[in-house]
């Protein structure tokens, strides 16, 4: 079983977060620049086995695309058309920063370490992730 990866898109910095091979721990991968980014999941990729690749996608509260899908979409249908063989799935990313933030904060991190923002893209990647999995295992139970 492969590995799912998570993606945090953001203009300037993605947050990368990934699954171990047995899909049970979510974790935080790295931050990269968004112009780096396919090159750093053609790398990743030619190591590690990924079955699934999540983006989330960014919602108003009104659950309709928020502004930055204007960035995010385009970067989907490269990334589908950059590797076709693999499964990409959009997941809803509506209060991943809120809680990444409430976690820096929960987790004891000092104020200047909450500010780090490449902090709170990892977390935030992890966050969609382990959401993302959640609804996994609860279509797997039916």
């Amino acid at each position: 079983m492969g590995r799912i990866l998570a993606i945090d898109y953001g203009s300037k910095r993605v947050g990368i977060a990934v699954t171990d091979s047995l899909r049970l721990i979510a974790s935080g991968l790295t931050t990269v620049h968004s112009k780096d980014l396919i090159k750093y999941l053609e790398d990743y990729l030619k190591k590690e086995v990924v079955d699934i690749i999540v983006v989330g996608e960014p919602k108003t509260l009104q659950n309709n695309k928020s502004d930055s899908a204007r960035f995010i979409d385009p970067f989907v249908t490269h990334l589908q058309r950059k590797f076709p063989e693999m499964k990409i799935d959009r997941y809803d990313e509506r209060f991943t920063s809120a809680l990444a933030h409430q976690t820096m904060l929960m987790g004891g991190l000092k104020k200047k370490d909450r500010r780090d923002k490449e902090t709170v893209d990892v977390i935030s990647a992890i966050i969609l992730l382990q959401d993302y999995m959640t609804l996994l295992s609860m279509h797997d139970l039916k």
